[in-house]
């Protein structure tokens, strides 16, 4: 026993050094890069836990199936962590079990008279996923859910496109995502959820949750959505499980009295003059049509584009798009050996350079940055203010040529490439998505209620942008341009190019572009934002606003 007790703060201190590297960061949801370190750090703790159940096994029974389960998770998933967090449910069970089950256990363990496995842990608590990393993962699951239209049932059974690593999810799971978007006052999202996990449960899955609970939320959650009908079906239920649960015989009554007022009022109606309906009528196909003729909202294209649907080129205008090896005006390093490039786009001109990056740089790159990930950030339009925002889901790192000279080397690369100066443009940003990770609609330059947008850096608008995609992704994670309807997909190791300017220096409202969220997979890019000064005679300014 003293030789056991003297191993565990060995144990605190191998635990403690690896989560250093944890402590400066927050909202480990935004960056599946930097939730690979969770998992080593759970496989550690796992490894801990197993120690500390060797001495105290006979009274721990419960405690050593967890570690069991918990171990054998641990195994499989540093085996590929990228690949196993590149599934959305693993990403948000990770969350959910350090966030709540590891303090359930906790609680269960204190009531034993040694302290040094509960001590070890309760240090390790304070650098763990918080509750606003498990919900942050939570509603990842419920955007994904309605960005790429997918049932409950889909998402609980893992069956996403393109997983190596499926998992499920328990009763549980589906409660406390229905849960977390009750409290977001959800109710579309909290009924999907509340019926998988009445589902699960009615196909005999054993739960601490019951019955009971479940059709108490999803009984009030129909009814929120004004369907008190079926909200009445529900409360039965309830009441048949539990005849003295209060709130629902309370809500029992007021339903039945709710849907009786309503009956009377369908029949004052019908009893209204039949020229007034007719004209009611009428207006009401008008109003129809007149909605019939509305543009689709930009959300709409977004999403439907992300799925691969909407606008498609012509035949015409796909017969001018072509690939060619290129040399940029027969550059000297790439006279000899020129780079593929292709058009993805013809109006604004977008276009794709293939095996542009190696693998090997793409690893640095990720090195260097990895250590710097934080949260992304936007800039307020009104304050000026750097802060986050729901609509981008990232972590990102900026990178300077002095730093490394592989960076050097490929700034250079982009410069010989484009033809643009590099010594105004923005440092290399590395970015890495999490769970659902996304960036929603949005301009890389500064439109003209913006005259200060960049005005600390003193170069002028973003001229352009060149994009890195240093990882494939399994599925989702597009970018795309919701005016004209393009579509461009990661490929690892290729990089896009477009001028967010025309030569006139006015900005180009078609190059508003999004990132996907990403469904399943781990979406690494960088970019370079090149600016207007250095490029007067590079890219000499046009004679009409549209040049």
């Amino acid at each position: 026993m003293l030789s056991l007790r003297m191993e565990l703060p060995c144990w605190c201190v191998l635990l403690l050094s690896c989560l250093q590297s944890l402590s400066a960061h927050n909202d480990f949801f935004t960056s599946t890069g930097q939730m690979t370190d969770l998992l080593y750090t759970e496989k550690d703790l796992v490894t801990s836990l197993k120690d500390y159940i060797r001495a105290e096994e006979t009274k721990l029974e419960r405690v050593k199936r967890w570690a069991d389960k918990l171990d054998t998770l641990s195994a499989a998933a540093t085996q590929d962590p990228e690949g196993f967090l590149g599934h959305p449910v693993n990403a948000f069970k990770l969350m959910k079990r350090l966030n709540t089950e590891w303090g359930d256990l906790e609680s269960l363990v204190l009531s034993d008279t040694t302290d040094g496995f509960i001590s070890n842990l309760t240090i390790q608590r304070q650098y763990f996923p918080t509750d606003e990393d498990q919900t942050g993962a939570a509603k990842a699951l419920l955007r994904l859910q309605d960005t790429y239209r997918l049932d409950a049932n889909t998402i609980s059974t893992g069956a996403l496109p393109g997983v190596k690593h499926k998992s499920q999810m328990t009763v549980e799971d589906c409660y406390e995502l229905g849960k977390i978007a009750y409290s977001d006052v959800d109710y579309y999202h909290t009924e999907l959820w509340m019926a998988q996990a009445l589902k699960q449960l009615e196909e005999g899955e054993e739960s601490s949750i019951d019955k009971v609970t479940v059709l108490d939320y999803l009984s009030y959650a129909i009814y929120q959505q004004g369907e008190i009908e079926r909200a009445l079906v529900y409360t039965k239920k309830l009441l048949e499980l539990d005849p003295e649960h209060q709130r629902a015989k309370g809500n029992l009554k007021y339903f039945e009295f709710q849907l009786e007022k309503q009956r009377k009022a369908a029949e004052e109606e019908k009893q209204k003059d039949e020229g007034v309906a007719v004209k009611k009528e009428k207006k009401t196909k008008k109003a129809k049509k007149n909605i019939s003729n509305h543009v689709i909202p930009e959300r709409k294209k977004y999403e439907m584009l992300c799925r691969g649907e909407g606008i498609k080129l012509t035949p015409r205008r796909q017969s001018r798009l072509f690939c060619r090896y290129y040399d940029n005006n027969r550059h000297p390093r790439y006279l000899l050996a020129p780079v593929r490039q292709q058009d993805e786009w013809d109006r604004p001109y977008i276009v794709r350079y293939i095996d542009i990056i190696s693998d090997q740089e793409i690893e640095k790159v990720k090195q260097l940055a990895k250590p710097r990930l934080r949260r992304a950030t936007i800039s307020n339009p009104i304050t000026g203010v750097l802060e986050t925002a729901p609509y981008r889901i990232s972590k990102s790192a900026w990178l300077t040529g002095y730093e490394d000279p592989m960076i050097d080397k490929i700034n250079q690369r982009i410069e010989d490439l484009t033809g643009l100066e590099m010594d105004t443009a923005e440092e290399l940003q590395v970015a890495n998505y999490g769970v659902g990770g996304q960036y929603e609609p949005h301009f890389d330059f500064g439109r003209k209620d913006e005259p200060d947008a960049f005005k600390e850096l003193g170069t002028g608008n973003r001229i352009a942008t060149w994009l890195f995609y240093m990882s494939d992704v399994a599925a989702g994670g597009a970018t795309v341009f919701p005016d004209v309807g393009a579509v461009v997909w990661p490929q690892k190791g290729t990089a896009v190019f477009w001028y967010n300017l025309f030569p006139s220096g006015e900005g180009d409202y078609s190059t508003r572009h999004a990132a996907c969220p990403v469904l399943v997979g781990n979406k690494w890019v960088s970019n370079k934002w090149i600016h207007e000064r250095g490029q007067e005679w590079r890219r000499p300014c046009g004679l009409s606003e549209s040049d």
